[in-house]
């Protein structure tokens, strides 16, 4: 398939071509999001914000499932980048941990049972990581997903992940990526009190932290919108999900949100087409980021990546409001 020899192609080529390394920094300044120093989308609707979109398994491996191949389906996302890029797109939400696949059973984490990292699936979350560096794009980083979260076998392992992922992140010098602890930490999926509990969510949030000085930290809450306040102040930014939130309720979770004085991210709502559109518009009109999850093409076995077409109202939407503007 020509777009897996393309990105196999680009692969080689930017493992012999010596590239500078990082070339992309993201950062908050002002409670602005910045690439490079510069706030993102300037001149436009969007700026300062960090349009996103849910993409937890272009990274996933299922141990349980020996045919599917792991680096091919990276390979299809890498691919996809520019073109993401051009429609608007700054981050991508991964996860140490993948996403619901479409179907239950399946073994994807990064993490052993005592918190060490794989390195055969770090290798896979660093090509994304620097691809995406090479094209100015940034990378939301979570870490525990709560269909995964029984692999650690206790607290300790937990935090020994959070320190190990974030040291990863830290020794590597990656300057486009920010932690997300964990996918919608009240889950009651998660078998970990530390990771259900907000004051224990805090103090993974604090870890991170503390083990990389510098390095953004968050946790995403549920799809009403809701954040602790323990995890809202331990926080470098908010995570807020929409999932169950319809597009009028928007502007008020917004709102109770404001009050922690926090830049606001959301990085994931499942909505599709004209009502995708009226979210993104909703958030933009109240100070907040937005973040896109396709989870019938891009999350749902077999992933499918392929730009724009994988919500042209939604992609045509977005890339209008963060086009700067004509005076």
């Amino acid at each position: 398939m020509w777009f897996l020899v393309a990105a196999s192609l680009q692969i080689a080529h930017d493992a012999c071509a010596g590239e500078t390394f990082p070339k992309t920094r993201l950062a908050l300044r002002e409670g602005q999001w910045t690439i490079n120093l510069r706030p993102t989308h300037a001149g436009s609707a969007a700026e300062g914000l960090l349009m996103n979109v849910r993409m937890v398994n272009a990274v996933f491996e299922d141990r349980k499932r020996p045919q599917f191949d792991p680096e091919a389906n990276t390979d299809a996302f890498i691919v996809r980048l520019p073109e993401y890029a051009a429609h608007g797109i700054d981050a991508f939400t991964l996860c140490l941990q993948g996403g619901m696949p479409g179907y239950e059973g399946a073994v994807n984490s990064a993490f052993d049972p005592d918190g060490s990292l794989r390195p055969h699936y770090l290798t896979r979350v660093e090509r994304v990581i620097r691809a995406c560096d090479r094209q100015g794009l940034a990378v939301i980083l979570g870490l525990s997903y709560q269909r995964q979260s029984a692999i650690l076998r206790d607290e300790a392992a937990v935090r020994a992940g959070v320190a190990n992922a974030a040291r990863w992140v830290r020794d590597r010098g990656f300057g486009n990526v920010v932690l997300e602890i964990a996918n919608e930490y009240p889950h009651r999926g998660f078998v970990h009190a530390v990771i259900r509990d907000s004051k224990g969510q805090a103090s993974l949030i604090r870890l991170a932290r503390e083990t990389a000085p510098g390095l953004l930290v968050s946790a995403s809450g549920y799809g009403d919108g809701a954040i602790d306040p323990e995890v809202a102040e331990a926080a470098d930014f908010l995570l807020p999900h929409w999932n169950g939130t319809k597009v009028e309720q928007i502007p008020a979770r917004i709102a109770a949100l404001k009050r922690f004085g926090k830049p606001i991210v959301c990085n994931e709502d499942d909505k599709t087409g004209a009502e995708a559109v009226a979210a993104l518009r909703a958030c933009l009109e109240n100070g907040s980021s937005y973040g896109l999850m396709l989870k019938e093409r891009n999350q749902f076995f077999p992933f499918r990546f392929e730009g724009a077409v994988d919500d042209p109202e939604f992609y045509a939407e977005l890339r209008k409001v963060t086009t700067p503007q004509t005076p």
